[in-house]
């Protein structure tokens, strides 16, 4: 498999997936100003959508959305824990956490990138951020990670998406939360989650 990303982007989520599911796999980054793949590809020929993450199958298929993504990933490795058995409860949950990641939280960080964005609005998606991480530290106060006591795909693309808290551009610090700190250190602890740091030029 080849997954097309972009240092730091929600395309690190799949990314540590991958990892943590200890499947063979190929990064292969985009540039985003030229829309030229680091191998040399239109990326607009492998993601009509322009947007990064996509992953390649190795029969030649390309599978985008981040949410869904990781969930094929988890599902190939059945065993990993990464997502429950389809059908039950406790993957109903997690799917509720990943959704609730895109539709709530990924979602509302993205106009705080656009340098066109007003002021006024900005101030209105910080405070709809803090709300929803203050929402997450309470949950987080009775709970490993997302989904109870183990890590599961949720909880890779909670820590992508609280990582950009700390930009410039949103200047939220989630160290004033109690639970939600310690939370989004035990997942940037994880081994695997260090070698996608590392693999993406994120960390030393």
């Amino acid at each position: 498999m080849r997954l097309y990303y972009l240092p730091g982007a929600c395309s690190l989520s799949p990314h540590i997936v991958l990892r943590e599911a200890g499947l063979p796999f190929e990064l292969n980054k985009v540039d985003y100003a030229s829309r030229k793949t680091e191998s040399g590809r239109d990326f607009g020929g492998i993601n009509p959508k322009g947007m990064v993450p996509a992953l390649q199958l190795d029969n030649g298929e390309v599978l985008t959305e981040g949410a869904v993504i990781v969930q094929y990933v988890a599902d190939q490795k059945p065993g990993s824990g990464l997502v429950p058995p389809a059908g039950s409860m406790a993957r109903y949950r997690v799917q509720e956490w990943l959704n609730y990641i895109a539709s709530e939280l990924h979602k509302t960080f993205g106009p705080l990138f656009n340098a066109r964005t007003p002021e006024d609005y900005r101030s209105v998606l910080k405070e709809r951020l803090t709300k929803h991480f203050e929402h997450l530290d309470r949950h987080l106060a009775k709970n490993q990670f997302l989904a109870g006591p183990a890590f599961t795909a949720a909880d890779a693309y909670c820590f992508t998406v609280l990582r950009w808290a700390a930009s410039p551009r949103v200047g939220l610090d989630i160290g004033l939360l109690p639970n939600l700190k310690p939370y989004f250190d035990r997942v940037a602890a994880r081994p695997k989650v260090q070698e996608a740091l590392k693999a993406e030029g994120l960390q030393a």
